[in-house]
């Protein structure tokens, strides 16, 4: 039986008002990691029109993927692709669907898609579209046209092929009022952290700086519209209680870019947002995570944010090194980076931060120079030390100026580039080999990534089991640990430096420092697991008692 339904919804301050015919679902594949919230918005956007839609981890098994879509033969299948060093493995998706008889049409939306469509439908043969940037009103057009089988290929923001070409139609304006969309479809199992339940949220769109090496900026820059755009307080706050008092959320990590702080606008907005926390009887109950730059910091306004639940802020530091910061245009400075940390622990507030120890204007006294910065912001252990090289995304302008000066190298799976001194791509070798080796730095079971979490445990336990008599005691050891990783972590980097620098190799084996690795990490585990043993009880009760509290407030 066809169904015909009309949706009305502003985009752009513009009523919009179609026919449709909601008889078949929408399918939606992407990472679903910590909860993917661009999926989630498209989902419930066409969930308020009518549709039915289902969504699957890009993750999950393919032949259940399969299972899935033959039941329910969808009338169109999104692809979310947040990185685009996956594009093959999506396009491997694609093809084995297609194989086995999925016959709907295939459209993909995210930063490489939307900035590189050519590219995109090119290494994905089988897409028959693609959604460029913002996409909830575009992929609802797409649908709409495809369940009415009128003509799709004249809807504003997408792009295709058509005898041989690639078309991309004008641009569809950016979402103007964030309030319009409804909330995000979240039908994922929230994260959980020693009993408390955690959700992504957003506050704001856009980011207003221009960091060279990041493809954000230059996604909301290329379609019309206003690049960065804030939901108003009182609905972030009122979605929050939502969430605790529905779903039991305790800890919120908001996903901006750059969440609004900097500037006196944004700190208005800011204190307007605590203000509403305050108003909603949220502090206390609830906590929350932030990311912003390091010229955001402002002492006065962040301790209100603390007071009402703020308990982790997430700064892309980036590098220690002026050229650095020049090269990957940060328009901040060392000092302004090294003050933000500082007042950040003056404030008792938890961070993480972002740190790329190579970048394409590294040299020699640029890693030293990294290296003393980490030691200052970190060498007491306040945190796990990570870092990494900076790559070239498509769509950003240090990889069209590397490309231009022919340091580019690698494909759009592996971007990567040639460093000035050849010396100094020996020692990245080196380094990196060592730290993979090792699994100190990159990956969830990394060393350094299981300290920052403990150290996210220890803040969320400081806000949300406040009874615990040895917490401190805990903290002394756990920092203890932390730096002497950290320590280990920069003399091998900065001997590794001096040798190649000389003319010869890392003085470290990679096995040796395995064992030294694997020794703190049972040392953390011992501490952590001891601790927590120790203080079961305590833990158990509080939750019973929050429990209660949620339920009675709902």
């Amino acid at each position: 039986m066809t169904v015909s339904s009309q949706f009305n919804i502003l985009e752009s301050g513009m009523p919009l008002a179609r026919e449709r015919n909601t008889t078949r679902p929408v399918a939606l594949i992407g990472f679903q990691d910590q909860g993917n919230l661009g999926l989630g918005y498209l989902a419930s956007t066409l969930q308020t029109a009518g549709y039915s839609v289902k969504m699957f981890d890009f993750q999950h098994n393919r032949a259940e993927i399969l299972k899935a879509l033959q039941d329910c033969n969808p009338i169109v299948v999104g692809f979310s692709l947040i990185f685009q060093f996956y594009i093959r493995q999506f396009d491997s998706l694609m093809q084995f669907l297609r194989d086995h008889g999925i016959s709907s049409h295939f459209t993909m939306g995210g930063h490489f898609p939307s900035l590189s469509y050519q590219e995109t439908l090119e290494l994905a043969p089988e897409l028959d579209s693609v959604v460029r940037f913002e996409g909830e009103f575009t992929l609802l057009e797409l649908v709409d046209r495809l369940s009415q089988g009128s003509d799709w290929r004249q809807i504003q923001g997408i792009a295709f092929r058509e005898d041989g070409r690639t078309i991309a139609t004008p641009m569809r304006p950016l979402v103007s009022n964030l309030d319009d969309l409804p909330y995000p479809e979240r039908n994922f199992k929230p994260e959980e952290v020693l009993g408390r339940k955690a959700m992504p949220l957003l506050a704001s769109r856009g980011c207003a700086r221009t960091c060279s090496f990041c493809s954000i900026h230059m996604f909301y820059r290329a379609a019309p519209g206003k690049v960065v755009r804030t939901r108003k307080p009182a609905e972030v706050a009122r979605e929050m209680r939502h969430l605790h008092e529905e779903r039991g959320i305790t800890i919120f990590l908001f996903q901006d870019d750059d969440f609004p702080l900097f500037g006196p606008v944004w700190r208005r907005w800011a204190r307007e947002f605590v203000e509403e926390l305050h108003r909603n009887h949220l502090p206390g109950r609830v906590i929350w995570k932030i990311n912003c730059r390091a010229d955001a910091v402002d002492p006065e306004l962040l301790s209100a944010m603390r007071d009402a639940g703020l308990y982790l802020v997430y700064m892309g530091l980036e590098s220690g090194s002026e050229e650095g910061l020049k090269t990957l245009h940060k328009q901040v400075t060392v000092e302004q980076n090294i003050r933000a940390v500082r007042m950040l622990k003056e404030l008792h507030l938890m961070f993480q931060f972002g740190f790329m120890l190579f970048d394409p204007s590294t040299t020699f006294e640029s890693i030293r120079e990294n290296v003393q910065f980490l030691r200052t912001i970190v060498g007491d252990g306040c945190a796990g030390a990570v870092f990494c090289k900076m790559l070239p995304y498509d769509g950003t302008p240090i990889k069209e100026q590397l490309a231009e000066s022919g340091r580019l190298r690698g494909d759009v799976c592996n971007p990567d580039y040639d460093f000035l001194d050849p010396k100094v791509e020996a020692c990245y070798q080196a380094l990196a080999h060592i730290v993979n080796v090792t699994g100190w730095i990159h990956g969830y079971q990394a060393l350094s990534p299981q300290l920052s979490w403990a150290w996210n445990e220890v803040a969320i336990l400081e806000r949300l089991f406040p009874s615990l008599p040895d917490l401190p005691a805990y903290q002394v050891a756990l920092r203890g640990v932390t730096g002497a990783s950290n320590n280990l972590l920069f003399q091998v980097v900065d001997d590794t430096a001096d040798a190649y620098a000389d003319g010869g190799v890392s003085p470290w084996s990679a096995a040796a420092l395995e064992q030294r690795c694997q020794g703190f990490l049972a040392d953390l585990l011992r501490e952590r697991n001891g601790f927590i043993a120790r203080n079961q009880k305590v833990l158990l009760d509080q939750l019973q008692q929050d429990a209660q509290a949620v339920a009675a407030c709902a």
